[in-house]
């Protein structure tokens, strides 16, 4: 039997390591006790009502790379009972996730590519106002803001009222 060539060992040594990358990463995740144990997203939002000065739940978020590589598909979710979003969601058929684009552009940068990474945050405020009884001025409000460091964790706050809003980063 003939021997096997040296390209073809590398890239079946290769495909077996993407194979158990990928099964690996199919496992469902062990639940924890507590949620602060849980793994959380690079980027998450709070948003607080401050004319009743508790949390704003219900608020539609959406999360969207705009550059490098951009615009991406908008990520999803749902303000909690607590104002947060704490996981975010790919549309349906795009298996996409936010650790996945935080990971492959940190390849790209590891091959020598360095580039800021343009995110928006938009806000769905205006259902949340009329709920209340409220015109609001803002229907929505958009955050974009910059990432530098993909191994840092990025919480952006919305403090928001009917006429007015404010956000920093935060922890």
């Amino acid at each position: 039997m003939p021997k096997p060539k040296p390209d073809a060992v590398n890239r079946a040594v290769a495909l077996a390591e993407q194979l158990a990358n990928r099964s690996a990463a199919a496992k469902p995740q062990q639940s924890s006790s507590t949620a602060m144990a849980q793994k959380r997203p690079p980027i998450t939002c709070h948003v607080l009502d401050t004319t009743a000065g508790r949390p704003a739940a219900s608020i539609p978020v959406s999360l969207t790379l705009l550059s490098p590589y951009g615009p991406s598909t908008p990520l999803s979710a749902t303000t909690n009972g607590d104002g947060r979003v704490t996981a975010w969601a790919a549309p349906a058929g795009d298996p996409t996730t936010l650790e996945e684009i935080f990971h492959n552009i940190k390849a790209h940068e590891e091959s020598g590519e360095h580039a800021e990474m343009v995110w928006a945050l938009r806000f769905e405020t205006k259902a949340y106002w009329e709920q209340r009884g409220v015109q609001a001025f803002f229907p929505e409000v958009e955050i974009k803001f910059v990432v530098r460091g993909r191994d840092e964790h990025y919480h952006v706050p919305l403090l928001l009222g009917p006429f007015n809003y404010t956000t920093y980063r935060g922890s």
